[in-house]
Formats: C-alpha cells, structure tokens, sequence
C-alpha cells in the first residue's frame, strides 16, 4: 500500500475512516482495541489464579505489557497525525511481542 503518504490516507485516517464507506467514532470500534482489550481481561483473570509468590515476578510481567497494548492503541489514535499513530501501533506490538515471550 503505496498510499500511506498520500493526503488521501492521512484525511481518512484523521477522520476516523475504517474503509471508504464506514466512518469510526472513536478507537473502541477498531478491532485490533477490542481484541487487545479482551486478552487485557484474560490476562487479569487467568494472573489472578497465580500463587501469592508471583505477585511481584510473573504476574506482574504479564499484566504490564497486556494494559500496554490496548492503552497505546488508543493514545495513537487519539494523536492528531498518522505518523504518531503508526508509531503507538509499534510500540503496541512490542509489548505484544513482550507478552507472548
């Protein structure tokens, strides 16, 4: 997708466009959010059932990058420019990569 510098990119992509028929509200309607946000609850529930012992060591390790991941989805939508959007998307999928080691 050669387009990612053209203007035509950067208005729809500033305008909440999903593709060229469907308009986002906000970034709760993108599905790489919701989809972060359900395995954020996951990871809080499945760490829950962790040992006492893990508190400070695994579980924490686990929770921190999967809050990460939604939370940075949503502050790069919320930038005004696509290039700091891209740049949140990266940082997301850094803590994904984090989460899955």
């Amino acid at each position: 997708m050669s387009q990612c510098g053209s203007s035509e990119f950067k208005v729809s992509r500033i305008q909440g466009f999903k593709d060229s028929s469907e308009i986002l509200k906000n970034y709760k309607e993108l599905d790489v959010w919701q989809k972060s946000y359900e395995l954020c609850l996951n990871i809080y529930r499945i760490s829950a059932k962790f040992p006492n012992e893990e508190k400070y060591g695994l579980t924490s390790q686990m929770r921190r990058p999967a809050v990460s991941i939604p939370f940075n989805i949503a502050k790069g939508y919320g930038r005004k420019t696509t290039v700091d959007y891209i740049r949140m998307l990266y940082i997301s999928y850094g803590s994904v990569c984090e989460l899955e080691t």
